[in-house]
């Protein structure tokens, strides 16, 4: 994607194939791109938890915070002489479901998500 406009034209794409749904690539998750899943009645949902938090209706991913923290050791190790070949692969363990509920009404149609929450 180039620009605004062709995020536009394919979320009125979507829309006009019979869309329910869209899940943002995460370089992708502003506030313009939750504006015109508005604009389009597409409810869409990305990793970021940036996405719910400018107006994306969800976010589901890795707690950020933690992650960090958890790369911190990396360095650390690293720092104090451990080779990064022989670290052990890590993945995470605290994950984070943000949903907008301010956004939700802009939808139509069940969000049987939003009653589980």
């Amino acid at each position: 994607m180039h620009g605004l406009n062709e995020v536009d034209a394919a979320f009125a794409a979507m829309k006009k194939e019979g869309a329910d749904a869209v899940v943002i690539q995460g370089s992708l998750s502003t506030k313009d791109v939750a504006e015109l899943a508005i604009k389009h009645r597409l409810p869409a949902a990305t990793v970021p938890r940036a996405f719910a938090e400018v107006g994306g209706l969800m976010s589901y991913g890795a707690a950020g915070p933690e992650s960090f923290r958890r790369g911190a050791t990396f360095v650390i190790k690293i720092l104090q002489g451990s080779k990064p070949a022989e670290l052990p692969v890590e993945q995470p363990t605290k994950f984070e479901l943000v949903i907008n509920v301010k956004t939700a009404p802009f939808f139509q149609g069940p969000m049987k998500t939003l009653h589980r929450a």
